[in-house]
């Protein structure tokens, strides 16, 4: 599971990445959501993996961390995509002014010269 799991967070950081270097400003905002969606299993993960295992420890007098799954890492991601979706929406508005304002979306403002 944990291989799957890094190969995964593998093809988003890569995929985000060459997203970023594309010259269109939607590819980069793609590219941007794909890294934060990297971002957020790298820190689920560190909650680690774990199925079956309660989220919260209840009335037990000795307690053994290994049974439970770490309840920070899932309140921390949650909060990361809904501040992630925002901030997306925020850069689509941006973007569709933009391109309003120069009539293009390249990213410098300007169609390369042919």
């Amino acid at each position: 599971m944990e291989l799957v799991l890094s190969i995964g967070i593998g093809v988003l950081v890569a995929s985000g990445v060459w997203l970023l270097l594309r010259p269109r400003t939607y590819q980069v905002i793609i590219g941007l959501s794909l890294l934060g969606y990297a971002v957020n299993l790298f820190i689920f993960s560190m909650g680690r993996l774990k199925t079956n295992a309660a989220p919260v420890v209840q009335g037990v007098d000795v307690v053994d961390p290994a049974n439970f799954a770490d309840p920070i890492p899932q309140a921390l991601v949650l909060t990361a995509i809904v501040i992630g979706f925002a901030t997306t929406a925020l850069f689509l508005v941006v973007l569709l002014a933009a391109r309003g304002f120069t009539g293009t979306d390249h990213v410098d403002g300007r169609e390369p010269e042919r």
